[in-house]
């Protein structure tokens, strides 16, 4: 078996695009997308009539051009995430708007629109997952959707502090961060290179991982924004890993053998300590943590400028 095979024995691969035909080489379980991913997709033409549709959507049901401008790019999310199901056997994930990650009831708000979009179309909630920033307040709304039965998937996270917030709220999974913990230590550290057993970000996701696993916490981990094979090779054995269709191109191509690095019997075996967070004291760790809070605000900086200008093109294409 190539890399790729042997990791899927261990872990659930879910790719990390917009790129259909990716999806179909590579046969993932899941996929995942976000606004970056779908402003990229939508400049090829090949995705036209996805964003016609959107358009015409926006155009019939929407009762002001504010309100119209708003169904297309919930439409134009689901439709990718419409035509991604019918790849993937499994779930995919669809971004709340990030310019509402401390609005807890318009993100509510937001996703109920998602999913009732989706279920329009015949598809269960059971196989959407409502992606949403691990802030606070993203994390209060993920536990109110939760309670719905909308499953949710917290994102830009970058901390055992969130991680923990998420499993309190029993959310169904997180996407951990990793290459972008990495990237945030090779500027502090002034060093070009950190080995893959060594590094943060990977580390940050073994440790949320063992927490989980000892004390048996539903939530799935997905390791997400991988920056090499080496880190996702040292993270074979988590729930899922969420991959770039390069990356995957790597491991199918690599013949390397591997192992699982995270068990959940030698995480029960660990002496790790329990804890539990309020508001407060989720605001004051993150407060303490200066990668998680930098690395989280760019996060929503970048997801929302990216939505800014897939906007600007739905806007031109409407008026």
């Amino acid at each position: 078996m190539n890399t790729l095979e042997q990791l899927k024995k261990m872990t659930t691969v879910v790719a990390d695009t917009g790129d259909f035909e990716s999806m179909i080489q590579y046969k993932p379980q899941d996929a995942t997308t976000n606004p970056s991913l779908i402003l990229q997709a939508s400049q090829d033409a090949k995705y036209a009539r996805l964003i016609d549709d959107a358009i015409n959507y926006g155009r019939l049901e929407g009762k002001n051009e504010k309100h119209k401008l708003n169904l297309c790019l919930k439409r134009l999310s689901v439709n990718f995430g419409l035509e991604i199901l019918q790849i993937v056997p499994g779930r995919v994930s669809t971004e709340v708007d990030a310019r509402l990650s401390f609005r807890i009831y318009d993100t509510i708000s937001y996703a109920h629109g998602l999913i009732r979009m989706y279920e329009k179309e015949g598809i269960s909630r059971e196989r959407i997952l409502i992606k949403i920033a691990a802030t606070w307040e993203g994390i209060k709304a993920a536990e109110i959707l939760e309670k719905e039965g909308i499953h949710t998937n917290l994102t830009l996270l970058f901390s055992k502090t969130q991680a923990i917030a998420c499993a309190q709220a029993q959310v169904k999974l997180i996407s951990p961060f990793v290459g972008r913990i990495l990237d945030w230590y090779k500027k502090d550290r002034g060093v070009d290179h950190i080995p893959a057993p060594e590094d943060p970000g990977v580390l940050s996701v073994s440790k949320i991982y063992n927490y989980y696993k000892k004390y048996g916490y539903q939530t799935e981990i997905m390791g997400a924004s991988f920056r090499s094979k080496e880190e996702i090779i040292e993270l074979a054995g988590c729930d899922l890993l969420t991959i770039a269709p390069k990356l995957l191109k790597e491991l199918e191509e690599s013949k390397q053998t591997i192992e699982a690095k995270l068990s959940i019997d030698a995480a029960r075996e660990m002496s790790i300590r329990r804890i539990e967070f309020d508001e407060m004291s989720f605001r004051w760790q993150m407060n303490e943590n200066k990668m998680a809070t930098e690395k989280l605000s760019e996060g929503i900086r970048n997801f929302s400028n990216d939505l800014i200008k897939l906007e600007r093109y739905v806007q031109g294409r409407l008026l």
